[in-house]
């Protein structure tokens, strides 16, 4: 087990261990193995030629990842698994390369803190490849040569001894290479030693190559030997030897057949996407050792695949490179079981999981073999990390750290953000990348538009060059495509930020303001005003608004058309780390607001009018938005039964003459129906228009006399009206209302109107409108077996919404159906229950009803006011139950319970 050393170093205390933990990477393995193996597949067809430099390369894999998402620790392993079976972890299997081949890892680390070159790559792998034990002329020559230019009088031995590479290869490529240096002399009947004789070992041996002697016909298979001994030894020359290499490994003898894998970690570090020289360098050794195998760890993909880099790179685009590009149509990327993004060999290393990250925690440090770390602070690490494994390690040293002091570390102790994460994040960005990625952590998500927008800039070049960093994901089907790793966004917004662009509270606040009017921006610039951007820029919205107290301004338009359409759609950001729940601006009570409303589908009054009625007491809305809370308090005071309360608010707000005048008219005409003044309702509903839902309106009076034929046609009408303004919520709820009402009378034409109630409710959120439906279907069944079981269970979930009058309105389907079947007992348990859910001014006419519907005198005198009478209503009502028994009669099967 290899020991952590930052830990062992970062403790007196020796009475744990501490371990370098490796979370299984199972799937980047497999992964490795399934391409490594098509390569030597691909490598031993016989069609296969090391010198075809116009085929497109297969022969690389390219792992990618944020800073610190174990991509070294990846490579490290990979190394050291390809290197012997025995370092391969238990569940990574065995694996069986194809006959007589064998695998040769070789690891470069191109960080800067290594100071690798573009020499010590080249001379990384010929060291390497010291180890099959043959001569490889036709590259030592170049190579030689090459040495003896540009470094003259310092032997490569010793330059091989100072930079570790004999002490890591061993020093059998010096001897290798004086050994085909001599062989070659020799070939070429030159005199003297070799050492003194390289210019004139080339030079014969180039004109023995054009001359195509026969003693040097082993050398004359490699057709460009001769181009490269003549060109100028330099840096760029050299770039093209790999080529020598390449042909030299494919001329090995069956037996001594060997494939390189060549990991080359920390790709980033090799320049900028502005500078790409050794870049370049790089791509030339790839390029042209096909038959060598390249796992390549960087934080970016590479862009080879670009045919945009041409000019700038020698190989360049999809032909050149089919296996590194990757789809530009907004397809989603393939995952593997373990959540890493693989698109094409641009394997996206993922995030730990949190079992993974336990794991990891668990193994870190241990004493007697038991985890130091307790599991509950391991589950405050775990979900603060969101997996990413540099979390998990500064964590670690935390702990540590905590211990030193000589208290025992607790769980709010990792409730911590660690700068760290903002220096690895930035290191490698450009400034104004910096200055886009800064602005975007204040949004959940963006596109490159919004992105431009909120950081105040003109181009889009750095937002598009940001999007392509591996801390920015990808949700092509998403309202905006990408978003910002959460741990990474976190630390950036919450992180005590040292940097030397860092920016100040002010600049926070000017970053907020640009990206605030960005997203009102793009919600304006919408010509269709859809409905997923309209929620998408406000959820975003009132996020930043509340965050940095921002005025409303455009989320005031964007919360009246929310609320027109009566979808709720959940809106409320998460809560804010530095509050404790008090409205303290105007943007807070809208987020409180917008959330009671959406919530109050699925939960009860009682809590929609407590948190509306917080919200009005506040006074921290503009006056339009307090009249839309005071507008739906009242509704709510009017479900609850607290008619008075809701007189008066909805008094209030017609008097404002806003935007809901029109809506509060409409509930003083639903209040005086409720008290049974139907005269009056009739009267007010005529002066309401379609503002006021007029017809709606007038359908609730109707349907009620018994009249269920002027009522049917009112909501009728009132569905098309909704439809004709596009407001699927009215729509939705005058069809519920009609299917409710012509269950009455007619049951099986009733079935097409509640399938359509059911179709249009569906696109909405409106729990009364779907309970109405529920009521319809039984009224649909009335007189017929198991109508009480049914309705129990639909009273059983009434009861939780708080919806007294739907309640109300269940127990008269119940009072008609025991009407039909004539069972006295039941009438009267209905007319008790009715008693009991209504009172003097709400839905008491409910009580006259039943009376009516069972033809039972009225116990004491009524106060409705009927449209035309008690005696009138009391004969409908009457006939809608004689005629249901009359239907049952002459269909005996619907006798049976009928489809729910």
């Amino acid at each position: 087990m290899q020991r952590d050393l930052r830990a062992v170093f970062g403790s007196n205390d020796r009475s744990f261990q501490a371990a370098e933990a490796f979370t299984d990477r199972e799937s980047q393995w497999q992964t490795v193995i399934s391409a490594l193996t098509e390569h030597l597949h691909r490598v031993a067809h016989p069609d296969f030629d090391v010198q075809d430099l116009e085929t497109g390369r297969r022969n690389i894999l390219v792992f990618h990842g944020v800073g610190g998402i174990g991509k070294t620790t990846l490579s490290r392993k990979l190394e050291s698994a390809l290197l012997d079976a025995e370092n391969r972890p238990t569940r990574w299997g065995e694996v069986v390369w194809p006959r007589g081949m064998r695998i040769l890892p070789v690891r470069i680390d191109l960080a800067r803190s290594a100071g690798t070159n573009f020499e010590q790559i080249v001379l990384t792998i010929r060291a390497a490849l010291a180890d099959i034990g043959r001569q490889l002329p036709a590259f030592d020559v170049a190579l030689r040569r090459y040495w003896e230019h540009q470094h003259p009088g310092e032997p490569l031995e010793e330059y091989l001894r100072r930079g570790g590479l004999a002490g890591r290869f061993g020093r059998a490529m010096p001897q290798q290479m004086q050994s085909a240096l001599a062989d070659v002399a020799q070939a070429l009947l030159l005199p003297g030693t070799v050492g003194t004789a390289v210019g004139q070992v080339t030079g014969s041996l180039v004109r023995a190559l054009r001359e195509r002697r026969q003693t040097v016909r082993a050398l004359a298979g490699c057709t460009r030997l001769a181009d490269l001994l003549e060109a100028e030894p330099g840096l760029d020359t050299l770039s093209f030897y790999p080529h020598l290499l390449s042909w030299e490994l494919a001329r090995l003898p069956a037996g001594k057949k060997v494939t390189p894998v060549i990991l080359l970690d920390t790709f980033e570090d090799v320049g900028d996407r502005t500078h790409r020289d050794m870049e370049r360098l790089i791509q030339r050794v790839v390029w042209l050792m096909p038959n060598a195998f390249f796992v390549i760890t960087g934080r970016s993909r590479l862009q080879w695949a670009e045919a945009a880099l041409q000019g700038q790179l020698d190989y360049t685009g999809p032909s050149a490179w089919p296996v590194l590009d990757y789809p530009a149509t907004g397809a989603p990327a393939g995952r593997t079981a373990t959540g890493a993004c693989v698109e094409g060999r641009q394997v996206l290393v993922g995030d730990f999981s949190p079992e993974d990250c336990d794991d990891y925690l668990a193994h870190r440090l241990t004493h007697d073999e038991v985890p130091l770390i307790n599991g509950e602070i391991r589950q405050v690490i775990t979900d603060r990390s969101h997996g990413l494994p540099l979390y998990l390690d500064l964590s670690v040293m935390r702990f540590l750290e905590i211990r030193r002091t000589g208290r025992t570390p607790q769980p709010a102790d990792f409730d911590h953000d660690f700068p760290a994460l903002i220096a690895r994040t930035l290191s490698d960005l450009t400034a104004q990348e910096r200055h886009v990625l800064r602005s975007v952590s204040l949004l959940d998500s963006f596109d490159i538009e919004l992105a431009t927008r909120a950081a105040g800039l003109t181009h889009q070049a750095p937002a598009m060059r940001l999007t392509e960093r591996p801390f920015i994901r990808e949700s092509p089907f998403g309202l905006w495509p990408f978003h910002l790793h959460g741990l990474i966004r976190s630390t950036i917004r919450g992180a005590d930020d040292h940097t030397d662009d860092r920016w100040s509270p002010h600049d926070w606040q000017r970053a907020a303001e640009r990206a605030f009017t960005a997203l009102g921006g793009q919600w304006n610039d919408d010509t269709d005003q859809g409905r997923m951007l309209l929620v998408g820029c406000l959820r975003q919205g009132l996020a930043v608004a509340r965050d940095f107290r921002l005025d409303l301004g455009w989320l005031t338009d964007a919360a009246w058309i929310y609320v027109s359409d009566s979808i709720w759609e959940p809106l409320a950001p998460p809560a804010h780390p530095e509050t404790d729940g008090t409205l303290d601006t105007a943007a807070e009570a809208l987020v409180a607001l917008l959330s009671a409303l959406a919530r109050r589908q699925q939960e009860h009054r009682e809590h929609t009018a407590a948190r509306l009625t917080a919200i009005t007491d506040t006074g921290l809305l503009p006056a339009e938005l307090h009249e839309m809370c005071l507008y739906y308090l009242a509704k709510a005071q009017r479900d609850l039964g607290h008619t008075e309360a809701s007189r008066t608010g909805m008094q209030l707000v017609a008097a404002g003459g806003g935007r809901l005048a029109p809506n509060a008219r409409r509930g003083l005409a639903h209040l005086s129906r409720l008290a049974g003044d139907f005269p009056t309702a009739l009267e007010a509903a005529g002066h309401l228009g379609w503002e006021g839902r007029h017809h709606r309106v007038i359908g609730d009076v109707w349907w009620v006399q018994g009249d269920m034929n002027r009522g049917t046609q009112a909501f009728h009408a009132a569905r098309l009206e909704g439809e004709e303004h596009g407001k699927t919520g009215e729509a939705a709820m005058s069809q519920a209302m009609r299917a409710f009402t012509l269950a009455f009378t007619d049951p099986e034409g009733a079935d097409a109107e509640i399938d359509l109630a059911e179709h249009l409710l569906a696109h909405v959120d409106l729990r009364a409108a779907t309970l109405d439906v529920r009521i319809a279907v039984l009224l649909r069944d009335a007189g017929t077996v198991g109508i009480e079981n049914r309705a129990h269970d639909l009273a059983v979930e009434i009861s939780t919404s708080g919806l007294i009058f739907a309640q109300a309105k269940l127990e008269l389907a119940l009072a008609f159906h025991h009407a039909v079947r004539d069972d006295q007992p039941a009438i009267a348990s209905s007319i008790d229950r009715l008693k009991e859910l209504t009172r003097q001014g709400y839905y008491a006419y409910y009580i006259d009803i039943a009376h009516f519907m069972a033809a039972v005198p009225l116990r004491s005198p009524s106060t409705t006011q009927w449209i035309d009478g008690p005696e009138a209503t009391r004969t409908r009502w009457r006939a809608l139950v004689t005629t249901r028994r009359q239907l049952l009669h002459l269909a005996p099967d619907m006798q049976r319970p009928r489809r729910i």
